[in-house]
């Protein structure tokens, strides 16, 4: 497991508040859209229980812009 391993939802969340999004709308099934007005971009986070895929962090944390350790730090 990598060092994106174990983050469940409600852990992302956090983290991402940080960096300024906001939860903006629902989307298809347990599915959230989240929109950072100061970058200007949307980001869909799947609200499941448990952790999330590591890929499927990865590929949240690139469509937010942000480098990966800039997630991992802002614990």
């Amino acid at each position: 497991m990598g060092k994106l391993g174990n983050f469940k939802y409600r852990e992302i969340i956090r983290r991402f508040k940080r960096f300024g999004f906001a939860f903006d709308r629902h989307a298809a099934g347990s599915h959230e859209i989240w929109y950072n007005p100061a970058t200007n971009r949307y980001i869909t986070i799947p609200n499941h229980s448990g952790s999330m895929p590591e890929g499927t962090l990865r590929a949240i944390i690139r469509q937010s812009g942000l480098s990966v350790d800039d997630f991992l730090k802002a614990d």
